[in-house]
């Protein structure tokens, strides 16, 4: 065989059958009409060389991509598994901490709850990460493989062309105003810790004892009775935190309107807060007794320094997020 078989012999054993006869005549064609007529090995490699390799020239013949998702969507593709695969992580570990509590029946310390939840959460956090993967995946190819338009121009995340005008909606955002998605996953994790604690404190916080190579839980240290009164507003601001993380999320950076945001959110939460913390029934009788004949201390002073305390840490807290936000949306 010569180097003209050979080559229509690579480019058609790459392609459905039923098409290969009249592609290789086709191409047969095509390379005699670019050779000269007394035609040496030389000018034969140059025609070959010229048409480029048969892996390459046998996928234009195809009428469908040989890769899985190809340049056309692979830019908006990678950008939507960027921002759902935290957030779909971050609820699969809520509903593993939610799932967890629910059956809960108080004989676990903290220590043995904490291991089962890290150990299941991370599993579970695996297992949805590669059901999102596979499925956004599984949703892109099917729109390459079922898109007319031969067209490997790479497009924009609202599915359009690139144009010039493009870059008139990109804006320039500076390192340390620029928000990560590490930070938005840090802020919803932080969002299902505390939520738990909340809902299910009189489990998790409380009076532990060692005995042998366990805590033995002795006590709640808070009522939940009391902590549950307040159930309606404490779930407003579990909302209104998530949706600003996730507001966090599609602008990337600080703004003068998430700045607002978060100090609204800020004042909201530590109201909140404030108002559940100075309820007098707030801590049990027996947490009272039990710290004040341990420390030695009066009951008042134990009081003053555990809501006193927690007060001024939250409010400090609260105060230096907002400036944060606001000095972050003024940068330029």
């Amino acid at each position: 065989m010569n180097l003209i078989e050979i080559y229509i012999q690579e480019v058609t054993r790459r392609l459905p059958e039923k098409n290969r006869e009249d592609i290789a005549l086709e191409l047969q064609s095509t390379i005699e009409d670019m050779l000269p007529d007394d035609y040496r090995e030389d000018d034969v490699k140059k025609v070959l060389e010229k048409l480029g390799s048969p892996v390459i020239l046998a996928r234009g013949y195809r009428d469908r991509p040989m890769y899985l998702i190809g340049p056309r969507y692979f830019d908006v593709y990678v950008t939507l598994l960027k921002m759902i695969l935290p957030i779909a992580a971050v609820i699969s570990l809520i509903s593993v901490i939610a799932e967890y509590f629910m059956d809960y029946n108080g004989q676990e310390t903290v220590i043995n709850v904490a291991l089962d939840i890290m150990g299941y959460g991370i599993w579970q956090m695996i297992s949805v990460g590669i059901q999102t993967f596979f499925w956004l995946t599984l949703v892109f190819a099917v729109i390459e493989r079922t898109d007319k338009e031969n067209d490997n121009q790479p497009l924009t995340a609202s599915r359009k062309k690139w144009t010039p005008d493009d870059l008139k909606n990109i804006a320039y955002i500076p390192k340390k105003k620029a928000i990560s998605k590490l930070e938005v996953f840090g802020n919803l994790m932080w969002t299902a810790i505390w939520a738990t604690i909340y809902f299910y404190a009189d489990h998790l916080v409380g009076i532990y004892r060692g005995g042998g190579n366990r805590f033995e839980f002795i006590s709640p240290a808070v009522n939940q009775e009391v902590l549950l009164q307040y159930w309606p507003i404490v779930l407003i601001v579990i909302c209104l935190e998530i949706v600003l993380a996730i507001y966090k999320l599609i602008k990337s950076q600080w703004t003068r309107g998430m700045a607002i945001f978060n100090a609204v959110f800020q004042l909201i939460s530590s109201i909140v807060f404030i108002e559940i913390l100075i309820n007098p029934e707030i801590i049990t009788q027996y947490f009272i007794t039990y710290m004040t004949d341990l420390l030695e201390i009066t009951a008042n002073q134990l009081k003053s320094w555990i809501i006193g305390g927690a007060i001024f840490f939250f409010m400090v807290s609260a105060a230096f997020n907002v400036m944060d936000g606001f000095r972050k949306s003024r940068i330029r």
